[in-house]
């Protein structure tokens, strides 16, 4: 199209010219000029309209070109949130020459407060005030441009800019930045301290982000609660949902809750949120490989909670370890013994242990060995014992109970008595019932055999008699030294002695 209007343009200029040409040539006859021929002239003209026609294109290709971002993005007094948007829509090609252009623009600037810092180590006190309070004016300006010329190179590395340059862009601002502090007297520290703290885009702009960020934390901890309170209220109305699976999701739903409303007020308040998971998946391995007992416990405990071999208040033994579940968390079990200890087992020890639950059924059969003597009546013994168990108010008719003849030891006849109870009476029912039997037993004569031993000691004479009754009775004692003192009777023969004082 350019090319055709171009091309319009010449051929009216030439048809013009031709008009021309053709009006003066009566004019030149009637003043009796000299005849001149009309087709140089008409040349001529064309080619100098031509050559004007050339040199246009020229000069307009010589002309500086537009360029090619807004006006805006040059301009320090930018509000940043606008100055940030207008970059959305650039390219690389863009960022990289208004990078060149920022870079100018801060490096001008570092150049006048440079100025002011010298003055400002006057020894005229009246100049190096003057020239304090204008360093102080100039950095505030300064840092504002800082703030623009970071935020191009931030969106400039976004969308994969040369890293080097980016680099050694950043690395200008931040030697700029110590530099300067490096090399100024206190005071003018001091006045940039005081002026900072004072200005909106300084001090009480993070003091003011530091507020929103305190109370939207303190805000989402509430919008939190409320949730996790919801959460477990619906939860609960989940059937075959464990206490502890049901405290884990409600867990895992409230520090979701905070950490995604975190996320969203940080990213509101204008802080880049991406490198943190950058961060999070490249310290993620080196996590998974330093910690792998802790893995495999939240492992564990996850399994635990799916599959639910018991729950809190149940009594359960793990591994030798005997006690009431008092709590679930992710890595560890935590048991109370019936002596109220304590004790925290992690889960990995109690998922590759066997587990036995003992609370986990409603009914438990109570199992109970009483002994009656020899001589004693099986069929009383059998009556006793039935009124005793099935008397007792918290024994369930339920399965029925068992008592029966079992075992005929060396020394009793055992009876099994295996009545069926609630699972919460277990104990109460066993101590009540082995009272209970005892006292009946005695009321109707009924003994309860205990280990007995029969010893025979033979006494060869007396010093040995005398040795064995030191150690029994004194009534034993006594009948064991007449019993041997006959036995010596009995073995000495009275002639002999006679016989003995014969050969004397």
């Amino acid at each position: 199209m350019i090319a055709t209007a171009m091309l319009r343009h010449r051929v009216l200029r030439f048809l013009a010219l031709m008009l021309l040409c053709l009006s003066l040539a009566p004019a030149t006859v009637v003043a009796q000029a000299p005849a001149v021929d009309p087709a140089p002239a008409a040349e001529a003209a064309a080619d100098d309209t031509a050559a004007a026609d050339d040199t246009a294109p020229a000069e307009e290709a010589a002309e500086p070109e537009a360029p090619a971002f807004p006006a805006p993005l040059t301009d320090p007094e930018t509000d940043l949130d606008a100055f940030t948007l207008y970059l959305i829509p650039l390219t690389t090609d863009d960022l990289s020459a208004l990078a060149d252009t920022w870079l100018g623009i801060v490096k001008d600037a570092t150049e006048a407060l440079v100025a002011d810092q010298v003055r400002a180590m006057s020894e005229d006190e009246a100049i190096a005030a003057a020239a304090r309070e204008s360093v102080v004016a100039a950095t505030e300006k300064r840092n504002l441009m800082f703030q623009r010329f970071s935020a191009v190179l931030d969106n400039w590395a976004k969308k994969g800019g040369d890293e080097a340059t980016i680099a050694s862009y950043r690395s200008y601002r931040n030697a700029i930045i110590v530099e300067e502090k490096r090399n100024a007297d206190y005071k003018t520290l001091a006045t940039q301290a005081l002026g900072w703290a004072t200005s909106m885009d300084g001090g009480i702009r993070l003091a003011i982000r530091l507020t929103v960020v305190v109370g939207s934390f303190l805000a989402l901890l509430v919008a939190a609660r409320v949730v996790r309170g919801f959460a477990r209220r619906g939860l609960e109305r989940v059937p075959n949902l464990s206490k502890l699976l049901q405290t884990f999701i409600v867990f895992v739903i409230y520090w979701v809750t905070v950490a995604v409303g975190l996320m969203i007020v940080l990213s509101a308040l204008g802080v880049d949120i991406t490198p943190v998971f950058a961060l999070v998946g490249g310290a993620s391995f080196i996590i998974a490989f330093a910690m792998q007992d802790t893995l495999g416990n939240l492992a564990a405990g996850l399994m635990i909670m799916i599959n639910r071999p018991f729950d809190e208040g149940d009594y359960v033994d793990i591994g030798g370890v005997a006690g009431t579940v008092k709590s679930v968390s992710i890595v560890s079990t935590m048991v109370t013994t019936p002596d109220n200890q304590v004790i925290v087992v992690p889960n990995s020890k109690v998922w590759g242990n066997v587990i036995t639950n003992v609370t986990a059924s409603e009914t438990r059969r109570v199992d109970l060995t009483f002994g009656i003597g020899y001589g004693d009546s099986i069929e009383k013994a059998q009556h006793v014992l039935e009124e005793v168990v099935l008397s007792h108010p918290k024994v369930l008719p339920e399965p029925e109970p068992v008592i029966r003849v079992n075992v005929l030891n060396a020394s009793s006849v055992d009876f099994i008595c295996r009545p069926w109870v609630r699972s919460a009476d277990y104990w109460a029912v066993y101590w009540d019932l082995t009272r209970q039997v005892k006292e009946r037993f005695d009321a109707e004569g009924i003994s309860i055999p205990f280990p007995q031993t029969d010893m025979n000691i033979k006494v060869s004479g007396p010093a040995s008699a005398a040795a064995v009754a030191s150690f029994l009775p004194p009534a034993a004692a006594a009948a064991s030294r007449g019993q041997g003192i006959a036995e010596g009777d009995e073995g000495h023969d009275p002639d002999s002695d006679d016989e003995a004082d014969d050969t004397n």
